[in-house]
């Protein structure tokens, strides 16, 4: 019996992860993942959550270093600025935003960061894969094309608004509520949760500027996992602010 070629792996994994974002995004909102504001027992062992995020995201950042450095595509300007918007996000995500977390004590449930680690792995191989090798390639005159343009300003745009609600969040030192107050300022204006609203502007921006199965399933799936969290966080918000602002939406201006 003949093995799966890499072409049909990689087109199978894609639809997996759209079904699977369909199935996340609907237990996202009946079930809180436990971490950060919404930590709570009974979900197995812990461990430190600074370590977690580094263990959790550094996959993501190694993976798709080896394949890009072992694709067969990798030497145009195109590629190169492609990788580089990628380890931007996740050289920030794995280790720098750990160290700067608040609260050296803080637990994270080690299940989370298992299934942390499996997403990075396999995202990171299948949008490194792609872009290096299974894509065909992408010249130098991809980076004319409008969808490259376009994706890779939006993509710009979604990272400031994620590290400006990052700063704006480092900013805050409440001892009460467990180190929790309203912040201010910013996105924060109009919704609760710019950093997630950044992250999956970001990846919107990353699908169009590869134009890319890879990257459609990776921001779809982003939403996925952060449009439920977002609305988690709205509420605790408001459950815990009396003086919450009213106007604020949980992820989208004006709208949800």
């Amino acid at each position: 019996m003949s093995l799966m070629s890499e072409p049909l792996l990689f087109d199978t994994l894609v639809v997996v992860s759209l079904v699977l974002a369909a199935v996340v995004a609907t237990t996202l909102f009946f079930v809180v993942v436990p971490y950060g504001r919404h930590a709570r027992r009974g979900w197995g062992p812990q461990m430190n959550a600074r370590l977690g995020w580094m263990v959790m995201e550094a996959p993501a950042v190694l993976v798709f270093a080896a394949f890009f450095l072992l694709g067969d595509y990798r030497d145009s300007i195109t590629t190169w600025l492609l990788f580089v918007m990628w380890q931007v996000h996740y050289v920030y995500r794995a280790f720098i935003y750990p160290l700067r977390l608040r609260g050296a004590g803080k637990r994270m449930p080690v299940v989370v960061v298992v299934m942390g680690v499996l997403f990075n792995v396999v995202n990171g191989y299948m949008n490194g894969r792609y872009l290096c090798t299974l894509s065909g390639g992408y010249t130098n005159q991809w980076l004319r094309d409008p969808r490259f343009v376009v994706g890779s300003a939006i993509f710009a745009t979604g990272l400031l608004f994620n590290r400006q609600a990052d700063a704006t969040l480092r900013r805050l030192r409440r001892p009460e509520r467990g180190g929790y107050a309203i912040p201010y300022g910013g996105l924060y204006r109009w919704v609760s949760c710019p950093n997630y609203l950044g992250e999956m502007v970001q990846w919107t921006g990353w699908a169009i500027a590869t134009w890319s199965p890879a990257g459609l399933a990776f921001a779809v799936w982003t939403a996925a996992n952060l449009a439920p969290r977002a609305r988690a966080h709205h509420r605790w918000f408001h459950e815990h602010f009396a003086d919450y602002p009213p106007e604020r939406k949980a992820l989208v201006p004006g709208v949800w």
